[in-house]
């Protein structure tokens, strides 16, 4: 263990109330445990510990908004720097992949014969199917790219999550003896009522990566885009000299604004309708995008993108904060008479993300807003059917997703019959 990580180890109170882990994490990582085994250099013990609760980390420890989570809830955070959580969890992760370490299986697993699988190999999806296969379920993920990982691969930067680091914990994750079926389309190539007359139980995970819109003029020119679009299938326009405005406040956003930066655009612009600390994005990224020249007008709200077929400029209108009665949140509105407009070559819209509209044909209840709706079980219409993540409307983060996956698991393996 080098000085600079013995310094972190020993800087963690391994405080017995957990705020790191019951409210910080939405994993609930042992987290004063893992780092108390890294303090007595017991590193594969520091690696189980995590196991039981994630198998995600490397990236997790990495990517997670740790400020909002975990090291936002460190008692050492309350009158100083909090306990460098992240980088500690990469830390064990990284050992553990470095020296071959497995994910172990449950000692006493049921002798079972049931089979489950799962649609999407995100982070959900993955997840789901480690903790299954941890306990003897056979499991089969059904991909619909040649590749696993979801937005992990395709959703963030290079610069921000070393791909390598990915395919080593998913290789990790499929050594549990899971199976894949690649280049495989829900709707197309495979059919919901197959995979239910074939397994035990369906595990939905397939994510919702359809870019939202704002509904506003304009949105309709040649040049304005979805980032999450952008983002996974790679099709960018040439930004070299051009000015691009990025509409959101999310990591989408903020991963967008980045991409674009080193492509070459002259001006990039992120325009964020509330103030820069009701951002979603982690605040290190905000910084890093800064410190890349990248602009921010907080407080302002895209009203109008003016051309004749494609983008030349987009009008803006300042907001105001204000506080509705019996609410402690603030809510933007615009103040009117102060619009003005900026010139812009492209408009990139991250504002948020939306299931694809072929989710109307799985023949699955669906919510108000067009996610699968599933119950406190994660199960759907069809008793049959599971599914978590940002399919059913879940909170858009790798932690979150992979807790939906864990969750589910659990309540699969907890029916009666298994």
């Amino acid at each position: 263990m080098d000085e600079e990580i013995s310094k972190k180890v020993d800087y963690c109170l391994n405080c017995k109330i957990k705020p790191c882990s019951i409210k910080g994490c939405p994993l609930n990582n042992n987290i004063p445990e893992f780092i108390k085994k890294i303090k007595e250099g017991k590193m594969e013990e520091a690696y189980n510990v995590l196991c039981d609760t994630t198998v995600m980390q490397s990236v997790c420890g990495r990517i997670c908004p740790h400020q909002k989570q975990c090291e936002g809830s460190c008692i050492r955070g309350i009158k100083g720097k909090p306990v460098s959580i992240g980088e500690l969890e990469a830390y064990v992760g990284d050992f553990a992949i470095k020296n071959s370490l497995k994910i172990k299986g449950k000692k006493e697993k049921k002798s079972v014969n049931k089979k489950v699988a799962i649609v999407g190999g995100g982070p959900a999806g993955l997840t789901c199917g480690a903790f299954l296969a941890k306990n003897g379920i056979k499991v089969t993920i059904y991909e619909r790219y040649d590749f696993l990982g979801g937005l992990l691969i395709y959703g963030i930067p290079e610069f921000r999550l070393d791909k390598k680091i990915v395919k080593n914990t998913i290789k990790n994750i499929l050594d549990l003896g899971i199976d894949v079926k690649y280049n495989q389309v829900l709707g197309k190539n495979l059919k919901l009522e197959d995979l239910t007359k074939e397994y035990d139980y369906v595990y939905l995970s397939f994510g919702a990566n359809v870019s939202s819109k704002m509904g506003i003029s304009g949105e309709d020119l040649d040049g304005v885009y979805g980032g999450n679009e952008l983002l996974e299938y790679g099709n960018h326009p040439n930004y070299k000299g051009k000015t691009v405005i990025i509409n959101g406040g999310g990591n989408v956003a903020i991963d967008t604004a980045r991409t674009v930066k080193r492509m070459g655009a002259n001006r990039v612009i992120i325009v964020y309708r509330r103030a820069r600390e009701q951002m979603p994005a982690e605040s290190k990224e905000i910084n890093d995008a800064i410190n890349e020249k990248i602009e921010f007008l907080f407080q302002n709200n895209i009203v109008k993108i003016n051309g004749n077929k494609k983008v030349e400029s987009v009008e803006l209108i300042k907001t105001k904060l204000i506080q509705k009665e019996g609410d402690t949140r603030l809510y933007p509105i615009n103040i009117e008479g102060s619009n003005y407009k900026i010139d812009a070559d492209y408009v990139i819209m991250a504002l948020g993300s939306k299931a694809d509209s072929y989710i109307k044909e799985l023949g699955l209840e669906l919510t108000s807003n067009s996610y699968i709706k599933i119950d406190e079980h994660f199960k759907t219409s069809n008793p049959k059917v599971y599914a978590g993540g940002d399919i059913t409307g879940g909170k858009g983060t790798v932690a979150w997703a992979a807790r939906n996956g864990r969750d589910a698991a659990y309540e699969i393996l907890n029916q009666g019959e298994i």
